[in-house]
């Protein structure tokens, strides 16, 4: 049971006084009529005491209870993050405990702040990297569709570079030859095209060997000052002791022309266009893997662009051009190449002083034989008689293969999936050569036929064709040609497959 102070106070103070009283009124009871008469005026003064003592007692108690009000009202404030701020009073006690409460009020108050911070940024963090995630999850998606994308419109010019090829085989009219070759003209336009998707998709193998850039960019130089027109100024300078680079060279130079041709696009009265490559310092690599690697850049003294646009432009399919004007596939095509070779693409710029894009590729100090030397001329090759079995499931990318295969005098039999393909080679083993293409549905495509081919019949040998797959041929041995396909090349491939060892290069 809980008693206040007051109550407290008129306890101590009755108890006090009763007894005193009870003792009056005893002697009172048993004492004569004078004594009596003293004694009432010893009762009336006890009354009088007592009411001052109440009075005290009340006093007192209200002097202790309203500071103890006080330290309530604070707790409540701190409880609330308020401010606490306390008086001093004449009780020692109350205002320790008010200097500690303040002490506390403020420390919680402190706790609170940083809490609140801590919460703040931590949301902040987890919504960026939700933002990341969806992000990179809606660029994959992207990269998938992409790539499916460019496959069948890599079937579609397949179909159209070989009906082109077997027209002009077939016909010898002139005035079919300008349209024939505006055709092909066209396919190689759109086969370029798709590489970029399929960049974009990394899903394009790269046929990396290592670059001289000292050389390379150089030789470049020519090509670049054409795309940028007379009114802009190309420059190169390698920085002596730049190591080389393994890359694909046809990615690295479609990367600088998109680069390039961008640089024109932002310097519409012309202006300077700089590539310069170096080894890289070690803090302009801090998101790489451990390892050397070279520096590329190509910077313009163009329009610019702000920093929320800048941020942006690595993304798929956006562009600042108008519609019609570009694809917003050119810097993507340079991000994807940087990140498939192991490194990484970056952007600065200003407005109104131009944008430097700077290319981070792993270096390569490996030495290689000199690419380029003269080949004595062979005479064309011929796969007149020879036995193929196509294995290609678009109905039609596989009649006009057929037909222009046919015309080039080969012996066809086609089936539309590796299951069809094995079952016919164990009923009729006697092939020369299997030409398939890689990506194919079911539960085995062109890479696994190959694979099994290789296993079963070892002197049969296996040409693969594709223009999208997924899969690493790191490692394999295996020809593949890029779709859609010179018919010269395919050639080329199928005698050198059936003349030399099995599934050899």
């Amino acid at each position: 049971m809980t008693v206040s102070i007051r109550s407290r106070l008129l306890l101590l103070v009755l108890s006090v006084w009763v007894p005193g009283v009870l003792a009056v009124l005893w002697f009172v009871i048993n004492n004569d009529a004078a004594e009596r008469q003293a004694l009432q005026q010893v009762a009336a003064g006890s009354l009088l005491l007592l009411g001052l003592a109440m009075w005290a007692a009340f006093w007192m108690a209200g002097r202790i209870t309203a500071p103890l009000h006080s330290l309530n009202q604070a707790a409540d404030r701190m409880q609330a993050g308020e401010l606490v701020a306390t008086h001093s009073t004449e009780i020692a006690e109350y205002n320790e405990v008010a200097a500690a409460l303040t002490q506390a009020a403020d420390g919680l108050r402190s706790s609170r702040s940083e809490l609140e911070r801590e919460v703040a940024a931590a949301v902040k963090r987890t919504r960026e990297a939700e933002q990341r995630i969806s992000r990179s999850q809606h660029i994959e998606a992207l990269g998938r569709l992409t790539g499916s994308v460019a496959h069948d419109f890599n079937n579609l010019l397949g179909v159209i570079s070989n009906s082109a090829h077997l027209m002009q085989r077939q016909s010898t009219a002139a005035e079919l030859q300008v349209p024939l070759d505006a055709t092909l003209r066209a396919v190689g336009v759109g086969s370029r095209l798709t590489k970029q998707l399929l960049r974009f998709a990394a899903q394009q193998p790269a046929c990396a060997r290592p670059i001289d850039l000292a050389d390379a960019l150089h030789e470049l130089r020519d090509l670049l000052q054409t795309v940028t027109g007379v009114r802009t100024e190309v420059t190169v300078a390698v920085a002596p002791g730049t190591p080389r680079v393994s890359v694909d060279p046809n990615e690295l130079e479609l990367a600088l022309t998109n680069l390039s041709l961008n640089a024109r696009d932002a310097m519409p009265l012309g202006g300077h266009l700089r590539l310069q490559a170096r080894r890289a310092h070690d803090d302009e690599v801090p998101d790489l893997p451990d390892g050397d690697y070279v520096l590329i850049t190509v910077s313009d003294d163009g329009l610019g662009i702000d920093d929320e646009v800048a941020g942006r432009l690595f993304e798929p399919f956006f562009t600042t051009k108008e519609a019609g004007q570009g694809t917003g596939l050119s810097l993507a095509q340079v991000m994807g190449f940087c990140v498939q070779a192991g490194g990484t693409a970056r952007l600065t710029s200003t407005e109104g002083l131009g944008t430097t894009v700077s290319l981070l590729l792993p270096a390569c100090e490996r030495t290689t034989a000199p690419v380029g030397t003269a080949a004595h001329h062979s005479p064309v090759p011929s796969i007149e008689g020879a036995r193929l079995l196509l294995v290609e499931d678009n109905d039609d990318l596989a009649e006009v293969t057929e037909a222009l295969l046919s015309r080039l005098g080969c012996e066809v039999r086609r089936v539309v999936d590796p299951q069809g393909a094995l079952r016919l080679i164990a009923d009729e083993p006697a092939f020369d050569v299997v030409l398939s293409d890689i990506k194919m549905p079911g539960g085995m495509d062109g890479l696994g036929l190959a694979r099994v081919l290789r296993d079963a019949y070892p002197h049969l040998p296996v040409v693969l064709i594709s223009g999208y797959t997924t899969q690493t041929l790191a490692g394999e041995d295996f020809v593949v040609l890029d779709k859609p396909c010179q018919p010269s090349r395919l050639v080329a491939a199928l005698h050198d497959a059936i003349e030399g060892p099995a599934g050899q290069l």
